[in-house]
């Protein structure tokens, strides 16, 4: 099973098992670290000792092999299956080609070396100084907190005040460093499936390529490192929109920590002390408390930060009431007085600032007001007749003047002219009065309009209702299965919801239809739209985790839209939906190493400086002088989508055919095999060809 996710409501709280659960993240990071210098140090020995070279690859390859991810959440895409699966799919490979001796290329160190040792001290690194951060504002904090509560009530306001202005302060300090080293230990957990398996595929595709004893593994290698760069391009692009997502959740928590309670959790929780009465004397015990308004059950765990403390058992009480204590009556602040069915007496509890008192009496129904200031939330847009004219119109004017353009609806508009050509369309004196012909409005405002329209419905356009359902369906491992259950709860929506998903998604088809002009696949139209057509009902970063599913959702409902659309299924409800994933998919990864061997041929090389033979010939016997067709690697599809306020310039179009490769567009994977296509300096028109384009 893979790890819990770490909300970032519990940085709040600091409770002992979000210590403990930010624990697990840790050993996992020290993991990773220690695999990542395991490949680098393997990967040194493979270039640099080329008499060694068959043991090197041995050693390397039980690397890989011995390397498990762990992931967050309960269910994995179809991409991160295949990413999880990669390096046992690599180490076989290098166990076959072991007994080949390979040729090592000189730059090997720039496409393996550089790229591991600059994640783990940018990546790797930055997150363990998070780490000392955290762990000194924690330590900072709670000393300070300990000497403020002992502060006596008698002492001077002004010194008083003082001091609370400097708690206040040091609990901000540490509130935000535990914000960002959870933010940061995350996003290394989630990056790491791409930065690390990248470099190895690149190296991996470069070593294959450049020996010309091997271009026929080469060959049952390249149709294997395209689907495994296409899953690890959707992973990075599920990744961005998921940390777009989480910066943003990360931003609110900041704002207002103490409004956001997820469902299923306790009224109120988080640190109390008890004033115990002792033969000798009074003392003032930490305790970790959890309230349940529902059915008045108070928890309470012995808490004693020290290390090598002995633990003792929770407590659960039963609340009778709850008054507030006076100043005068103590000499302690922030207290006030329980009384519960298990223990005869009162309960004098001291809470750790006047706000937390406030909230703890107004939970228990003390006697004390509460006055809540809730979130801000941004305008709402409401699903109406204006609205279906606006998309109605966005989608005409894109569909005929931009439905070619590069990038679109990756590209975004300015803010300020979206807000507004929006603010001209819902004027309440003149709704729908606006030219989008007009000059003022480029493709990118009208494409940046929509997204931001849809974005901010009062609920989306695909419920809040059916959300749970749709993710369930997206995870299930059975393909006919999603598709049968996304049919039929498409089905399920009102009806203005679905036509509008309707009219949203047949734009969607026409557009990835011109695909080799805007580079729009369905892809990648699924992550722009999933978090635009779908969300969450609460912001947590469990459900910012399922967005990934959400575009799955979308992806489907546009590869399969003539079938979804042509009336609703046979059965108007969809089967039950399967629980969870806990074991491994019944549906096999991609792999390379449990393939059919061909027979193999014998193949005569030359030096590199000879003509290649043409690669319509790649199969045959080739006589002395005569050199095999090296294969161009296929271009990285384009970047993720970016819903950022600045506007961006869209990636030049690929040209895959080309046989010049300096004609191929900068990218991560097509720098790194670079080395490859000068390696074959003379190469003929035929070298551009991906494997099965035979003339």
């Amino acid at each position: 099973m893979g790890h819990p996710p770490l909300e970032f409501s519990d940085c709040y709280l600091d409770s002992p098992d979000f210590r403990e659960r930010l624990k697990c993240y840790e050993q996992e990071l020290e993991r990773t670290n220690k695999f990542i210098k395991d490949v680098i140090k393997d990967g040194n020995a493979l270039i640099s000792a080329m008499r060694n070279y068959s043991s090197a690859v041995q050693k390397f390859s039980q690397t890989l092999q011995s390397f498990q991810f762990d992931f967050i959440g309960d269910t994995l895409t179809d991409d991160e299956i295949n990413i999880a699966e990669s390096f046992k799919e690599f180490a076989e490979l290098l166990n076959e080609v072991e007994n080949e001796r390979m040729m090592m290329v000189h730059n090997a160190s720039d496409l393996l070396i550089k790229p591991l040792e600059n994640f783990r001290k940018e990546q790797i690194g930055f997150t363990k100084e998070r780490k000392k951060k955290f762990e000194k504002d924690g330590e900072r904090f709670y000393s300070l907190l300990d000497r403020h509560l002992h502060l006596s009530s008698k002492k001077k306001e002004s010194q008083l005040q003082e001091a609370d202005l400097q708690v206040d302060k040091e609990r901000r300090n540490f509130f935000e460093s535990s914000l960002d080293y959870v933010y940061q230990i995350q996003e290394v957990q989630e990056s790491k499936k791409f930065n690390i398996v990248e470099p190895v595929l690149a190296f991996l595709h470069s070593l294959f390529i450049s020996n010309s004893l091997t271009v026929e593994l080469t060959q049952d290698f390249l149709p294997y490192k395209q689907q495994l760069q296409l899953s690890l391009q959707n992973t990075r692009n599920h990744f961005s929109s998921t940390r777009e997502e989480m910066e943003e959740l990360k931003k609110r928590m900041k704002e207002a920590p103490q409004t956001c309670k997820l469902p299923g959790q306790p009224t109120i929780e988080g640190y109390l002390y008890t004033q115990e009465k002792w033969a000798l004397g009074i003392s003032w015990v930490k305790y970790y408390c959890q309230y349940e308004k529902e059915t008045k059950t108070l928890t309470m765990t012995p808490m004693d930060q020290k290390p090598g403390a002995k633990q003792q058992g929770p407590l659960d009480l039963t609340l009778k009431y709850c008054v507030r204590r006076k100043t005068e009556s103590i000499d302690k602040r922030f207290c006030f007085d329980i009384e519960t069915n298990e223990r005869p007496g009162t309960i004098t509890l001291q809470a750790l600032s006047e706000a937390n008192r406030r909230l703890w009496m107004e939970a228990m129904d003390g006697k004390e007001p509460i006055y809540h200031s809730p979130i801000t939330k941004q305008e709402e847009m409401e699903l109406n007749e204006v609205g279906f004219k606006f998309v109605r119109k966005c989608i005409n004017v894109i569909e005929t003047k931009g439905i070619k353009t590069e990038g679109l609806y990756r590209t975004v508009g300015s803010n300020i002219q979206v807000q507004k050509l929006l603010n001209a369309f819902f004027d309440p004196k003149c709704p729908g009065d606006v030219d989008f012909h007009n000059s003022d409005w480029d493709i990118k405002t009208i494409t940046s309009s929509l997204k931001f329209y849809l974005r901010n419905l009062s609920e989306p356009v695909m419920t809040y209702r059916l959300h749970k359902e749709l993710v369930s369906a997206a995870k299930s491992d059975n393909l006919d299965y999603r598709l049968g259950a996304i049919h039929s709860l498409v089905y399920k929506l009102p009806e203005k919801n679905r036509e509008m998903l309707e009219l949203l998604i047949r734009h969607l088809v026409n557009v990835c239809e011109h695909s080799k002009e805007n580079l729009m696949t369905p892809s990648n139209m699924g992550v722009i739209f999933g978090p635009t057509l779908m969300r969450a009902q609460e912001d947590t970063v469990a459900a910012m985790m399922n967005i990934k599913f959400q575009n799955i959702v979308v992806e489907i409902l546009i590869e399969h839209c003539v079938k979804i659309y042509s009336g609703p299924p046979e059965e108007s409800t969809a089967p039950p939906v399967p629980p969870p994933r806990v074991t491994a998919r019944r549906h096999k990864p991609i792999t390379i190493s449990k393939r059919l061997l061909r027979e193999r041929t014998v193949v005569y090389t030359s030096s590199l400086d000879e003509t290649e033979g043409d690669s319509d010939n790649f199969g045959k016997v080739r006589p002395p002088g005569e050199k095999p067709t090296i294969i161009r690697p296929p271009v990285r599809p384009p970047d993720p989508p970016c819903r950022a306020a600045t506007t961006q310039k869209p990636e030049p179009k690929p040209d895959v055919m080309a046989g010049n490769a300096g004609e191929i567009p900068s990218s991560v994977v097509a720098s790194r095999t670079r080395f490859f296509e000068t390696a074959s300096r003379k190469t003929g028109s035929s070298q551009g060809r991906l494997p099965g384009d035979e003339s």
